[in-house]
């Protein structure tokens, strides 16, 4: 709305002005003259200001009319209709954003839009500047992250590895193998073996009673999962899973190794603290999302985007050596044969890692035409 109308008549209106010292009204009669509003107590000439450094607030359907003057000083209009149509025959046409926001289609046609824009914002521009983000944060900020949530899933859903250590050097070894087959300048990675363990059970060891802190039994169970920072750890059940088969087991770690190699878990947590922050705007405090960082990276999932592309790194890792990506169908075979016990009441569903992945049939399409010449 311009804040400098070309007021052309000696029309005028009643208002209370407010002279911004004392909480006392005056009722006064308004007209403009010569490019300056004036103000008039009957035949006493109240105020004068000039049209520039008076400031006219949007109209609102139902809201009060006011005119903001210099120094907190203000007029405030008790009819709202007359102060319309003294402003009308002033010369003064509301903007079509006013018009807008004063008609429910106006109102509704706004709302849409925002919708449409958060939606955008979420879906499109929160992973583009994750991206963005990620490419310029050292490594020593993914080490970190990495190894406060290894310690989180050491505390409460993991326990020691019960593999003999000469079967846990064939398998780094083999990994270590591979990775180098297939990039000449890998990045770090750290392969941790670990047993699943119950959430209450892992209490009882640290003395927390029979309920773990995240308030239920929980079970990774045969599962494989990368952290920042190239953490990437490898259950004792997803190997006794596994048993004959390394090569759909490579074929799974190098599944993790793409997510360590292409930081999808920073991606992720650096979205999830965006959207946060954005939500934070409007629900309050941040500060507690920042102290949970650990935790949330570990119950966190990946997009399906990101396990596609972890899918394709795990083709080029099985290919440079010389493993069949067809391997990988023996994976999700047996996983899908133990279904029942891993998604049990008792054991609840798997926290992590293969939560968020695509279905087990697009990944079996993916693998099989990916072993054909």
């Amino acid at each position: 709305m311009s804040t400098d109308p070309s007021f052309a008549s000696s029309s005028s209106t009643r208002a209370l002005y407010f002279n911004g010292q004392s909480g006392r009204p005056r009722s006064v009669r308004l007209h403009v003259a010569e490019r300056e509003l004036l103000a008039s107590e009957g035949e006493v000439e109240v105020g004068r200001w000039p049209l520039k450094q008076v400031q006219w607030p949007e109209r609102t359907r139902h809201g009060q009319r006011v005119i903001l003057l210099a120094q907190g000083g203000s007029l405030q209009a008790q009819d709202a209709a007359a102060f319309d149509a003294w402003r009308a025959a002033l010369g003064h046409h509301d903007g079509w954003v006013v018009r807008a926001q004063s008609h429910w289609r106006g109102v509704l046609l706004a709302l849409a839009l925002l919708v449409g824009v958060v939606f955008a914002g979420y879906r499109w521009g929160v992973p583009w500047v994750a991206v963005q983000v990620v490419r310029v944060l050292p490594s020593q900020v993914d080490e970190a992250v990495g190894a406060a949530a290894l310690d989180n899933l050491d505390a409460y859903l993991l326990a020691p590895s019960t593999l003999p250590a000469q079967r846990q050097a064939e398998l780094r070894a083999a990994f270590d193998q591979a990775v180098r087959a297939m990039d000449e300048t890998p990045v770090s990675w750290t392969l941790h073996f670990r047993a699943g363990a119950k959430s209450a059970d892992r209490a009882a060891q640290n003395g927390e009673g029979k309920k773990g802190k995240r308030g239920g039994p929980r079970h990774i169970g045969a599962n494989a999962l990368a952290l920042p920072g190239g953490h990437i750890i490898v259950t004792d059940e997803l190997v006794s899973l596994l048993e004959g088969r390394d090569d759909a087991l490579l074929g799974v770690l190098g599944h993790e190794y793409g997510h360590v190699r292409l930081r999808h878990g920073m991606q992720a947590l650096v979205r999830m603290t965006l959207a946060s922050a954005a939500a934070s705007v409007v629900v309050g405090d941040f500060s507690s999302l920042l102290g949970a960082v650990p935790l949330l990276l570990v119950q966190m999932d990946y997009s399906r985007h990101a396990e596609r592309e972890a899918d394709a790194e795990a083709v080029r890792l099985m290919r440079a050596s010389r493993l069949s990506p067809e391997a990988m169908v023996v994976f999700f075979e047996r996983m899908a044969a133990r279904q029942p016990a891993r998604r049990s009441p008792e054991e609840g569903g798997p926290p992590i890692a293969l939560a968020s992945h695509p279905a087990d049939a697009e990944r079996i399409r993916f693998f099989t035409e990916a072993a054909r010449p």
